[in-house]
Parts: structure tokens; C-alpha cells; sequence
């Protein structure tokens, strides 16, 4: 006959809280560092580099020594992990209605906000949004919101606008737009309601 073994819940919170202490100090990690000019290949780079395991940290914009305006985003992985989790789009225009058009097709497709950034041309700026995919436990679909203006005082009205509507903010960036001028622009999600 079998015995059935029993843990309180204080034997079993001793227990978790053990292993994570351990599992914390003994992880090792691999960073894997891109820097382009150009949006198509920063996507292709960090599609490539999730195959294998990497996950986006981070991306800054910016003069770097030999490369001129370039975009470098830092990527992640626990050493030996090599099973792809994440799927990364990158969105990039001086238009930001094209903008929130490509971004709900991004979300509806199950693609979250996880950056935004400036890519700087030869002629202006673009905005850049990174967008990720979880390929394991895929997330809901959202609706996008971009909220673009010269003025902050018209920001702060669309915003508490849109919050009412549902909308939680998630990234600011500013940037030159082919209409606009240098414009401040406001990304807001909610999901997708049923």
C-alpha cells in the first residue's frame, strides 16, 4: 500500500523559497548585443537570435563610435537554453497613422508592446516600436492606440480620454513625423474586448 505524502504549506513555501535562492545564484547568462541603421535588419537579427533562445532586454538610439545613428538592443538567455519563445516584429514609420494601423494588426495577431524608440535617417526620424510574441503561452489580442501631437497639453486630454475608454499607457517616445513635425507620441493598449 501506498503512502501518501503530505506538505503544509509552510514546509512547501520553505521549500520554493530554497530552490529559487539556489536556482538564482547559480544562473549564468549569454547577452547577445545588436546595433543596425536599419529596421528590417535589427527584425531579421533579433528573429534570428530568438531561434535560438535570446529574448529582447532592451533598445537605445543613438550616435555610437563606428557606426553612426544606429539602434542597439541587448538580448538575453540562460546559458544552454536554446528553445525559441519569443517572435519579435519591428515597426517603423514617419506616419503614425500608418503606424497605428500596422500596430493593431501586430495586436491582433497576439503581438504585445515592449519598446519604442527613434530611428534617426538621412532625412528625419521614424518611430520604432518592438513588438513580441510569446510562441509558448500566447497572450490575448489588444487594441492599440497612438496618440501623436506637438502639444503636451492636447496629450494629457487624449490620453485621460483614452483611459477612460480602457486604454493603460505603455511608451512615449518623440520624434520627427512626415505631418506632424516633431510630434510626441503616446502608445496606449487595452484587450481586445470579446
Amino acid at each position: 500500500m501506498l503512502k501518501r505524502l503530505t506538505l503544509t504549506p509552510v514546509v512547501l513555501l520553505f521549500l520554493v523559497a530554497v530552490v529559487n535562492a539556489q536556482s538564482a545564484t547559480d544562473r549564468q547568462y549569454e547577452y547577445k548585443l545588436l546595433a543596425t541603421n536599419r529596421v528590417a535588419t535589427m527584425e531579421k537579427e533579433m528573429n534570428e537570435a530568438a531561434a535560438v533562445g535570446y529574448e529582447f532586454e532592451e533598445a537605445v538610439s543613438g550616435e555610437t563610435s563606428f557606426g553612426g545613428s544606429e539602434v542597439v538592443v541587448i538580448m538575453s538567455r540562460p546559458v544552454g537554453a536554446s528553445k525559441p519563445r519569443y517572435q519579435y516584429k519591428l515597426l517603423a514609420t514617419s506616419k503614425t497613422s500608418t503606424m497605428q494601423k500596422e500596430m493593431q494588426e501586430a495586436g491582433d495577431a497576439g503581438f504585445m508592446h515592449r519598446e519604442e524608440t527613434v530611428f534617426k535617417k538621412t532625412f528625419g526620424t521614424e518611430v520604432t516600436v518592438i513588438l513580441e510574441k510569446d510562441l509558448i503561452e500566447p497572450g490575448r489580442a489588444y487594441d492599440y492606440k497612438l496618440l501623436a501631437t506637438r502639444k503636451t497639453s492636447t496629450l494629457q486630454k487624449e490620453m485621460s480620454e483614452a483611459g477612460a475608454e480602457g486604454y493603460e499607457f505603455v511608451g512615449v517616445t518623440s520624434g520627427e513625423t512626415a505631418f506632424g513635425g516633431t510630434e510626441v507620441v503616446a502608445i496606449m493598449r487595452r484587450p481586445k474586448r470579446r
